[in-house]
Order: C-alpha cells, then structure tokens, then sequence
C-alpha cells in the first residue's frame, strides 16, 4: 500500500523519534528514478544512495572507482523521484578522508546539486577532523563502522569484523565520538549481533544494520540484491525478496522470440 502523501516526509530528527519509541526504520539503496519513485511510495524510511552502483550499476569489483561525479548523477536522479524518505548519499572514496577540506567541499557539491538531505562517511576516529568540518556548514552526516568497503584493500576481506575485543572497543570507543561530534544515525556493516545490540543500547543516535543482527534501530540492504536481481551473492545476512533475475531473463527471452517469430507487433500494436 502506498503511504506517500499520507505521512509527513522523513527527517533527521524523525529518526531519532523512532527510536525513542522502539520503531525500526526501513532503509534501501536506490540509484535511479524510477526505482526511487516505487521505493518510496512503498514506505521505506531512508533511501540510501551508496557507492554501491559501483559494483550493481557499474560492474566493478569493489566501490572504490565510482567518482563523486558518478555519486552525484545518481543522487540527482532518486531525489527527483523521492518525496517521503531521506535520502542519504554515500561520499565515496578519496572524497573526505585525509583532508578535511576537500571533505566539506565534496559534501557540498552533493547538497547543492543533488537536493538531497544528507551525506554518509566511513570510519571513525580517522575521518573525525572531516566529519566535524562538514557538520560545521550545517550537513547531517550518518556514520559507517564495522565493515567499512572503501577499505577493503587494508581489510583483505569481507569477513565480519570486530569479533576480537581490541577492534570491538575501537568500534564502540568510535561511536561515541562520532555520535559527540552531531552525527545523526550510524550504519553497523557485519559485525556480531552482540555488539550491534550494545552499541545500539549505549547510543543515542539510531543504529541502522547490514548483517549486524535484530537490535539495531532499523536495517539496510542493496536493492539489488533484496529483489533477486544479482544473483553471485549470497551472504547469510541477504533475505531475497524476490527473483527478479528469473523474472526479467524470462521476459526478455520472450521478448527476443517474438520478435524472432514476427509476433510482436500484432495487428493490435501498430498504428
């Protein structure tokens, strides 16, 4: 059922009321404006326009090669199609970290020409000083600690991260300074459902998790991958919702026959 119209549109601090009141808040990754559209009027809470596209719009291996130009075009397309969900749009990498300038100037690029509501950062007390000027001009930022992808090169892997205590307390310990500095939500990516829940219970800001288990304050998946559009990644945190692989390769081989067979158009389709 559609609730676009019928709710007031979602914002930061309605975020925070959320979770005051033990509500979960629904995220999604978005990248166009068709999708936008259907993804919002079916009531999702946050759009997150993550540099995911790398890899499910632009078929790279990791995120690390989507340029802020890239971001930008598709932000500017989910927000033309978004009016209830904030939308929330990744800086990707080599945007923000170790220069705090080009932080804030790459944040505002992407609030002044994608009219979305906020921007999201990976890292904690290594991206502080960027995190803090950002906030300076007035951008929400929404936090990223766990499994942080723009790392992956320093990582290895995509294992779950912070099961050993020393990176658990790192993780915690970076919360709270993120969570002082005025962040306004964090993103837990694969990390133990423990940890989740207590990083969740000591914060004030909402918790959004990505295989980190139930007590957080809300969930995010890839679209992509929830409607069953990829279909080479399977992690033990991805609930399919659909198939939409087999959906759409179904449709398209009909198509292709159709016209093959010179069934399509018919009579009925021409003018």
């Amino acid at each position: 059922m559609s609730v676009a119209g019928s709710v007031r549109a979602v914002t930061t601090l309605r975020l925070t009321e959320m979770k005051q009141r033990g509500e979960k808040i629904a995220m999604l990754t978005t990248y166009d404006y068709s999708t936008a559209k259907i993804v919002d009027a079916a009531g999702v809470d946050v759009i997150l326009v993550g540099d995911s596209a790398a890899n499910v719009m632009a078929g790279y291996e990791t995120t690390l090669p989507i340029t802020l130009d890239m971001m930008i075009y598709h932000a500017r397309s989910v927000t033309r199609g978004a009016k209830r969900a904030l939308v929330v749009v990744d800086l990707p990498f080599g945007t923000y970290q170790g220069n705090s300038k080009v932080a804030l100037d790459s944040a505002i690029r992407i609030m002044k020409e994608t009219e979305a509501d906020a921007v999201k950062m990976e890292g904690g007390e290594e991206i502080l000083e960027s995190v803090q000027r950002i906030l300076s001009a007035g951008i929400p930022v929404m936090a990223h600690l766990g499994l942080t992808p723009q790392s992956i090169h320093k990582f290895g892997t995509y294992n779950v991260r912070a099961k050993e205590e020393a990176e658990a307390e790192k993780l915690i310990r970076d919360a709270h300074l993120l969570e002082e500095a005025g962040c306004f939500a964090v993103v837990l990516e694969k990390i133990p459902a423990a940890l989740a829940e207590r990083v969740t219970k000591e914060l004030h800001m909402p918790t959004i998790g990505i295989g980190a288990g139930g007590k957080v304050d809300g969930q995010v998946l890839v679209i992509h991958d929830m409607l069953g559009i990829t279909n080479d990644f399977s992690p033990r945190f991805l609930r399919r919702y659909a198939n939409l692989h087999d959906v759409m390769s179904e449709a398209i081989s009909h198509y292709v026959d159709d016209v093959k067979n010179e069934d399509f158009p018919n009579e009925k389709e021409q003018y």
